[in-house]
């Protein structure tokens, strides 16, 4: 049964509005219902943008086709990993005999990014024969010099979905030319690292630069007041459809674990995010019988230390308090981990499950007395259930 239909079935007041949706959401998804009376009503209609890691792929499927005499445009469409096909406009594009770069303006939409309008661009080089495609951070791209993060440390900060995307159009072009895909790729961003000091790059270990980001290659627009309204729609529509229990997940990869561990339809799943302060408060008052928090360590370690906003530029994980945890648990304790995912790895099972139980108190303290029953489920990158709590 559809989101609409039930809607219907069940004669919840309703009218169709966009949403502000969460990152990494497919674009089918981007749609929801709220009563006539509700405070999105006149809520602006927010411009998305595209990542640093679209805007690099784009620059490198120009580069190559200028390098391996493929007719070339003003612009260049790419295919995004959900199937989007946005054109970019080609800012500069110059070649030498071995090599050419070409230069895109990121454009973040209404997001405030702070890489909004900074230009990427994307060498390729040729190669010899076997070579494959590798990476190079060229001025104002970072290095990673840490563990703990997606990419090993020495490697240039250039995340693994650009990364596919930008070898993706490599050997797309390098088929169109009849030649073999082996590439060297030096991605720059001209102020880069001046730009990465308003980021957490260097309190993660990458410097030099900012980062090359991106899993779905669209930047959304991000509104605190019109995400946190449509958690609340989201919970009034459960409440009067009837729903017995409900997710609450922080991204698309926890939310896919935890629909699958408890067979849970779309209409169940909030659209939690960074906001669980906003979800909980108002399920306080407007309670639902079972309540699913999931989401990776980072954010449900934030979570459990009583963080109620789970952005990374509002709230950091106490690393202190983490080997504490640890110590406490009989895991080991990792002071001087980077991240939680590292700490993790330190700690295993026995950290991991104490995280989730703490989770799970901090989730009950703010529902105060309300009739949920609450579990907390920890999701790794690739969907794995790291720790589960029972019902409590």
């Amino acid at each position: 049964m559809s989101f609409v239909t039930s809607l219907r079935l069940y004669m919840v007041p309703f009218r169709i509005c966009e949403e502000y949706p969460r990152p990494e959401k497919p674009l089918s998804r981007h749609v929801m219902a709220t009563y006539d009376t509700s405070m999105t009503q006149n809520m602006p209609k927010l411009r998305t943008g595209w990542t640093t890691g679209a805007c690099a792929t784009a620059a490198a499927k120009a580069a190559a086709s200028r390098l391996l005499g493929i007719p070339l445009g003003q612009s260049i469409s790419i295919v995004l990993p959900r199937g989007e096909t946005p054109d970019f406009a080609i800012e500069d594009c110059t070649a030498c005999d071995n090599w050419a770069e070409a230069t895109i303006q990121k454009d973040a939409g209404d997001d405030p990014d702070v890489t909004h309008q900074a230009l990427v661009q994307t060498r390729v080089a040729l190669a010899g024969p076997g070579h494959g495609i590798r990476f190079h951070a060229g001025p104002g791209v970072g290095t990673v010099t840490k563990p703990g993060l997606p990419i090993p440390e020495g490697e240039p900060a250039i995340n693994p979905v650009p990364r596919q995307m930008i070898s993706g159009v490599l050997k797309e072009v390098a088929q169109m030319a009849g030649v073999g895909a082996d590439f060297d790729v030096t991605i720059s961003v001209p102020g880069g690292e001046a730009l990465a000091l308003k980021t957490w790059n260097p309190r993660l270990g990458i410097v030099g630069g900012i980062s090359i980001l991106g899993t779905t290659g669209i930047v959304r627009p991000f509104s605190c007041s019109a995400w946190i309204a449509s958690i609340h729609r989201g919970i009034d529509v459960a409440n009067a459809t009837g729903l017995q229990h409900v997710l609450g997940a922080t991204g698309a990869t926890s939310e896919k674990t935890a629909r699958a561990r408890h067979g849970l339809s779309e209409i169940a799943c909030l659209d939690m995010g960074d906001f669980a302060g906003g979800l909980l408060k108002y399920l306080r008052t407007h309670p639902i019988p079972r309540l699913t928090i999931a989401g990776g360590p980072g954010k449900i370690t934030k979570l459990a230390q009583g963080a109620m906003d789970l952005h990374s530029g509002r709230s950091q994980v106490n690393f202190e308090s983490l080997a504490a945890t640890a110590t406490a648990s009989g895991a080991t304790a990792s002071p001087n981990a980077n991240t939680a995912l590292e700490a993790f790895g330190h700690g295993g099972p026995a950290l991991a499950n104490a995280i989730a139980v703490d989770a799970r108190g901090v989730v009950r303290d703010v529902l105060r007395d309300a009739p949920i029953a609450v579990d907390v489920l920890i999701v790794d990158r690739q969907g794995g259930i790291l720790a589960e709590t029972g019902i409590a």
